[in-house]
């Protein structure tokens, strides 16, 4: 993309002028993005699959939890046995420094290729360069991507190093597995409150956020990292939770998971409570809190369900009543287990939202060979029993999820015995 905007045309024009990798850095890379290992024959010969060297200890690595040092590179090895030879891989490197009044941060693809029994062999291209102004403004210029389908990770190696579209620049974004430790910062990321720990953020969201944010420098200054770590990460519109995170911040209160923390306010304000309260929004134990407000919801929907369930049932208790009045106040009980016939589309309804199964949903009510029955334990209904009206067999009996409790046998003899019941009404209609 040829640059347009005279940031754009400043950050190539920089962009060049960047210093090649020095050895120091290469080896650092080399070192610190891949696990470095000593290959286990089974004749007993290690490997250093670093110089190449071989040679046989008196133990058996692949035993020892710590690996082992190479005697000829001093490389520090884990054991690893196998048969294979040959060994490859791909990391990234990064490097954050300064250029101008730019914070720059650099991404290296690092190649590594081990053959047993040769020096290992590696390779580094930088491809991301991602670049911020004092005010957050950001430029990012890179390689081409391959456009595949499967394969994220494949750059063009020999693009040009180019300004790319904004829309383009997420597709950018990398996480390192190491970072170069000498590290260079503008004044501007120090003054709003960076402190060389990146409190497990990516740098390059940590310093847009906090040079083009007041709210994202306020908790970092704060100290309110999980929750400045969630915001970045999301992107939500925290001015909706604000108040609440100053009352938070005023009264020494460390949100302790943002994500937990912004769905227990959303439960406070659904109930009507004052989230401008220290005594709701710094709860002592915010896993607790949150898991009471959920389950405190989880009931009222729930409730809300039954009712609305409740209403549409009315629609049909007239045709449910033509069906199966006629078996209605049928009911028997062997002292412990009471069993007894729906008489109401509202109590399949009921039935249905407490065991939480289909009887109600399915509209048992209508079919015209099956009579349904609740069976239950001290007022509480244990398993929802359905009879064929054509043999008078029990064809199931359901509980809780469509489980069976441990009174599922019982109940169906119980049923089964009683069908005499079912019988006498069915000739006297």
């Amino acid at each position: 993309m040829k640059p347009r905007t005279r940031i754009q045309q400043e950050v190539a024009r920089l962009s060049k002028r960047l210093p090649r990798l020095t050895e120091e850095q290469k080896a650092y890379a080399f070192r610190h993005c891949f696990k470095h290992y000593a290959v286990k024959r089974a004749n007993g010969t290690n490997i250093c699959i670093e110089c190449g060297h071989s040679w046989k200890s008196d133990h058996d690595l692949a035993d020892t939890v710590c690996g082992c040092t190479c005697p000829r590179c001093g490389m520090e090895l884990e054991a690893l046995r196998t048969r294979k030879s040959v060994f490859s891989d791909m990391e990234y490197f990064s490097i954050v420094t300064t250029c101008k009044q730019y914070q720059v941060i650099r991404f290296f693809s690092v190649k590594s290729r081990y053959k047993a029994g040769q020096p290992a062999g590696y390779s580094v291209l930088e491809v991301v360069q991602r670049w911020i102004a004092p005010n957050g403004r950001t430029t990012t210029v890179a390689r081409l991507r391959s456009m595949s389908l499967f394969y994220y990770d494949l750059w063009n190696e020999y693009s040009d190093m180019e300004v790319r579209k904004k829309q383009e620049t997420r597709a950018y974004d990398i996480n390192p597995v190491c970072t170069y430790p000498r590290q260079r910062f503008i004044p501007e990321v120090k003054r709003n409150g960076f402190t060389d720990e990146y409190h497990n953020i990516l740098p390059y969201d940590l310093f847009k956020g906090i040079l083009s944010d007041s709210r994202a420098e306020t908790l970092l200054k704060a100290g309110q990292y999980p929750m400045l770590r969630y915001y970045l990460h999301r992107s939500f519109n925290i001015g909706e939770y604000w108040a609440s995170i100053k009352i938070c911040i005023r009264n020494g209160y460390t949100i302790s998971d943002g994500s937990m923390w912004r769905d227990t306010i959303d439960l406070l304000r659904h109930f009507g409570k004052d989230t401008n309260s220290p005594k709701y929004v710094c709860p002592q134990n915010l896993k607790a809190e949150h898991d009471r407000l959920v389950r405190k919801r989880n009931i009222q929907i729930e409730r809300e369900k039954l009712e609305e369930r409740i209403r549409k049932a009315k629609e049909h208790e007239e045709a449910y009543r033509k069906l199966k009045g006629v078996f209605f106040g049928i009911a028997f009980t062997d002292g412990t287990l009471q069993v007894r016939v729906l008489e109401s589309v509202a109590e399949f309804a009921q039935e249905g939202t407490e065991l939480h199964h289909c009887v109600f949903s399915n509209s048992y009510f209508l079919k015209e060979n099956s009579l349904i029955l609740s069976a239950a334990i001290d007022g509480k209904r244990i398993e929802t029993v359905e009879v064929s009206l054509k043999t008078l067999q029990v064809v199931q009996s359901r509980g809780l999820h469509n489980s069976n409790t441990k009174y599922h046998d019982r109940i169906i003899d119980l049923v089964n015995k009683n069908a005499n019941l079912i019988r006498e009404r069915m000739k006297a209609a």
